[in-house]
């Protein structure tokens, strides 16, 4: 059985999100991170860095969400969730995933580690709005290449999209302006899917 180590409105999200487009069946470990549980003994024998996700699957420990993504697409999924390796669609498929975490995702972890990741003394608010001017540059990038398509490598659902999808509710919870209209558009056509919202309640009952 596999385990997803998280906490609700985490990058784990995305991994139970990907389970749930499987129907894989998995167990979810909360990791209380406001009792500081990622940094205890137990769980860093899990995850080093303290942080989740984290994802056993019988005697393989995976972290980085991409990663973990990629792995259970290749076993447990098909085309087009995940493309089959050494084929253009899963070159630009891998290209998106990559664009998430290292354009898209990255100012936005700039600004939540500036606002209450990080250490109070290790803090410096003027980086907020060269992150800020960052997103917008990565969101004109991701508009660009979604252009008029449903998902971002065409008319089918995607575990890239997952990635970005993500990473754009993300920016809303942080009040980023988002103005495209095709991104507006493929926000809402993320936001509904059954899977992602069965594992958004999956998560929130691991704190009730």
């Amino acid at each position: 059985m596999i385990t997803v180590y998280g906490y609700p409105k985490t990058r784990s999200n995305r991994i139970t999100w990907m389970l749930e487009e499987l129907g894989v069946n998995y167990n979810f470990q909360l990791v209380d991170l406001m009792k500081g549980e990622g940094y205890s003994e137990s769980y860093r024998a899990i995850n080093p860095s303290g942080k989740v996700p984290a994802l056993a699957d019988d005697n393989l420990i995976l972290t980085e969400s991409s990663a973990i993504l990629s792995y259970l697409g290749d076993k447990y999924g098909c085309a087009p969730l995940i493309p089959k390796p050494g084929t253009a669609e899963r070159g630009h498929h891998d290209q998106w995933a990559c664009f998430a975490i290292t354009e898209l995702e990255q100012p936005l972890w700039t600004i939540g580690k500036h606002k209450f990741a990080l250490p109070k003394e290790q803090r410096v608010p003027a980086i907020f709005e060269t992150a800020a001017w960052e997103f917008q540059k990565a969101l004109a990038l991701l508009s660009a290449g979604l252009e008029d398509k449903n998902y971002i490598l065409g008319t089918e659902f995607s575990a890239a999209d997952i990635l970005l999808g993500h990473t754009l509710f993300w920016a809303i919870a942080f009040k980023q302006p988002i103005e495209q209209d095709n991104l507006k558009a493929y926000i809402n056509r993320l936001k509904d899917r059954p899977a992602r919202l069965a594992a958004i309640e999956k998560e929130e009952q691991s704190t009730t």
